[in-house]
């Protein structure tokens, strides 16, 4: 993988020329019930092993939401329900850009390692070449029937990247014969920030006895709450999300079933979610840096070219059924195209001690005061993906059940970088752009991709008394991959192509006895492999004979037990799992010398392990009232030193000690309406950031972010046709980090380190036909 895909790795290269229980379970809302009737609670639904089970069938750690109860919470993206699964954390500076973390499972890097689809579809990159692991696909949870989150190596079913899990988007299929439509706006502030709205719709109409439409929209303007001082702005960070999803199910007999879906979302920000910090501290700045002008106590960054942020989905997916009476036989095919387009300044980005990229571009290669310039890089990284599985399922059986299947993707990637001179007294980009005869640019970089890999699996449940059961299963994936790097431009001195390829073959497994110790309880035991795709480096001039030319798949072995139980009549119930991992020839990013100065790479770390737990408890004491609680513990570690400042025992990037969330609902019938309140409380521990040998030379430490506390409330209430609800987000104003930018690269050799956002307090409208 090439070793200047990313942005921190662009400036290092341009520096050296320049110098030379179903955890957060939600159960399907009952039907209507009369007062005083007893409640219903219905079992929980999945599809976890890609056939339709009662979550007490599946022998393995997995949390659901409903969609109802993300609705009610309006929590839409991966940041607004992280704390709600136990074992979830996540990184994020930009909307729609967000690392997920599950188990802890998480080194930095480019390549994800948790697997991400939409009912039956994976999305995103495979791979790192264009910035996977933080372009896995944040699809907005309007009118989605559930989350499923599944833990630990999934690489039996779902194959590539699903080392630390799965998160499973089950979308609302159309439903025959019925007419719905419902819609919901709403409006929000947030403390110290600005307003945001948003409104969605849903439809669903039937065609005819056989068919029906299905079509959801939705439109939300987030409120910014970090300033800009250098263009003077206020709210900078404000973002734009809308997008829709369309469906159409053909049913024409009890045997045969088409689904045609297609899914568009579009995320746009004018700026990150990040403000200029005290490295050592990661406090705000206090004053500007280049006037001194002060700033008092608010985030504020500084800016003298606007950045600006976009990121792009595109899924089309069918999925054909038919019921050959001894199985069922299912085709998933699909095309996505996802694109991120960054701009960001960069003129502050450490060019040698003392001296920042843009200094050094205008008075080295320009021969202009040092501060004449700035630099701004566009960013463009696009992920084409067709992919197509066909599986046979058996009938589900007491004695025996049987899944095989085949897999195919095709990934063609692109990653498009240039940098750009802009006047600092004016703020305007220098047009054109000045460089030598011979070359149109200053700096031009194409990284051009293609991953395709190929996978057959299988798995079997035997049914050897009718309470113990044993489900084991297998995958073999064989993948090719090639690369070709492009360097042009008048501060690389020339044009220079590179290519490189690989390929490898990874099996991969399962077995999971599971003994069901009475009626929705069972003990289950689990033992899997999972894997992600290693793949080749560009090989830059002057490499030293150290530097990898490929790197290896890094595999992880899991070993999970755990209780699932609950009472005959449901009031309690208890979920609790754990887990050791065993991760083997980690993907790092390491540091290389070469004739020019060192370069970073994809490289095999010596490996890592992580141990731990989830638990929940679940209590409904009388009707309409529930108390939910969930905790994990989590204790990861990397094994042996990495070149990048990475130590033996350090604990992983983003991957804290413990997490926990007590969520309380209560609703009940009042003169024909239905109100209802709940509240959240959660907290999370330490973390520690990306490994970072700049820094870690100079304060003798890991980055460090303090753990934090947040309380969300709601109320609301239900008539005929009308939902109204309020709601506030981190009620106490907590301060909390989720992400930190890549150390000297601000002004003053500052960081930018990325906040929860503050106190929200939001109100909506709903309406239902």
């Amino acid at each position: 993988m090439s070793s200047i895909r990313r942005s921190a790795s662009i400036a290092s290269v341009l520096a050296i020329f320049l110098a030379g229980a179903a955890s957060a379970q939600q159960a399907p809302s009952a039907d209507s019930v009369q007062d005083g009737a007893p409640e219903q609670i219905g079992d929980i639904v999945v599809t976890a092993q890609k056939r339709v089970q009662t979550l007490s069938e599946v022998p393995q750690s997995m949390s659901v939401l409903g969609g109802e109860a993300l609705e009610q919470r309006q929590a839409r993206t991966i940041a607004d329900y992280a704390a709600l699964v136990p074992g979830l954390s996540f990184e994020s500076g930009n909307p729609g850009q967000t690392r997920v973390v599950l188990r802890g499972i998480n080194a930095g890097g480019s390549s994800p390692t948790v697997a991400v689809y939409l009912d039956d579809t994976p999305f995103g990159s495979s791979t790192g070449q264009t910035n996977g692991a933080t372009l896995a696909g944040d699809f907005d949870t309007f009118d989605v029937e559930r989350l499923e989150v599944l833990r630990g190596p999934q690489g039996t079913l779902y194959g590539a990247n699903s080392l630390g899990g799965v998160i499973k988007y089950v979308t609302v299929a159309p439903k025959l014969g019925e007419w719905e439509a419902r819609g919901q706006g709403g409006v929000e502030t947030v403390q110290d920030g600005g307003t945001g709205y948003f409104g969605n719709l849903v439809a669903n109409v039937p065609i005819g006895d056989v068919a029906a439409l299905r079509a959801s929209g939705f439109y939300r303007r987030s409120a910014g709450y970090i300033d800009a001082i250098g263009i003077a702005a206020d709210d900078v960070n404000h973002a734009r999300s809308y997008g829709g999803r369309v469906s159409l199910l053909v049913k024409p007999g009890d045997r045969l079933s088409l689904r045609l879906t297609a899914v568009l979302q579009n995320v746009d920000a004018d700026a990150r979610n990040a403000f200029d910090a005290d490295p050592a501290t990661f406090r705000p700045i206090t004053a500007d840096p280049f006037t001194g002008a002060p700033t008092g106590d608010r985030e504020v960054r500084y800016q003298l070219f606007p950045d600006h942020n976009q990121v792009s989905y595109r899924l089309y997916t069918g999925t054909l059924d038919y019921d050959l009476g001894f199985a069922t036989f299912t085709a998933v095919t699909s095309y996505s195209r996802q694109v991120a387009t960054d701009r960001s300044d960069v003129s502050y980005n450490a060019a040698g001690p003392g001296v920042t990229l843009a200094q050094a571009v205008s008075a080295g290669f320009y021969g202009l005061a040092p501060d004449a310039y700035g630099l701004y890089y566009p960013n463009r990284s696009t992920q084409k993906k067709f992919t197509q599985e066909v599986r046979l399922a058996s009938r589900n059986s007491d004695t025996l059940e049987w899944l095989i299947g085949g897999y195919y993707t095709n990934e063609p990637g692109q990653l498009f970088q240039r940098y750009f001179p802009y006047d600092t007294a004016t703020g305007r980009p220098v047009t054109p752009v000045p460089t030598v005869p011979g070359f149109a640019d200053l700096v031009r970089v194409e990284l051009a991709s293609r991953y395709r890999e190929y996978a057959g699996f299988g798995s079997a449940t035997l049914h050897l008394t009718d309470r113990f059961d044993v489900t084991a299963g297998g995958r073999y994936s064989h993948n090719n991959q090639r690369t070709t790097q492009t360097l042009d431009g008048a501060l690389f001195g020339g044009l220079s192509v590179d290519r490189a390829r690989s390929r490898e073959g990874v099996f991969t497994w399962s077995v999971s006895p599971r003994y069901e110790i009475a009626p929705r309880s069972e003990i289950y035991a689990r033992v899997a492999k999972g894997y992600r795709p290693g793949g080749p480096n560009v090989i830059p001039p002057g490499a030293g004979p150290d530097y990898p030319r490929q790197t290896d798949a890094d595999t992880l072995m899991s070993y999970e037990a755990g209780i699932r139980a609950e009472t005959a009549n449901r009031t309690f119930g208890i979920d609790i799992s754990g887990y050791y991992l065993d991760w083997d020839k980690t993907l790092i990013v390491a540091t290389f010398q070469s004739d020019a100065g060192p370069i970073t790479a994809d490289a095999n770390g010596q490996g890592a392990r992580s141990y731990g737990f989830e638990a929940t408890a679940t209590l409904r004491p009388a009707r309409g009232f529930s108390v939910l609680t969930t905790v994990a513990y989590n204790h990861s570690r990397l094994r042996g030193d990495t070149s990048n400042g990475g130590r033996d025992g350090d604990p992983l990037p983003f991957a804290p000690r413990w997490n926990a969330n007590v969520s309380a609902e209560y609703s009940w019938d009042w003169r024909g309406t239905r109100p209802y309140v709940g509240a959240d409380l959660s907290t999370v521990s330490d973390r520690l950031g990306n490994f970072n040998l700049a820094y870690r030379d100079l304060y003798g430490r890991r980055l460090t972010f303090d753990g934090y506390a947040t309380a969300s409330l709601r109320a609301g209430v239900t008539l005929g046709r009308f939902d109204l609800s309020v709601y506030a987000r981190n009620v106490g104003n907590a301060r909390g980090i989720v992400s930190a930018g890549t150390f000297q690269t601000r002004p003053n050799e500052g960081i930018e380190v990325s906040p929860i956002q503050p106190r929200t307090i939001g109100a909506a409208l709903g309406i239902g036909f």
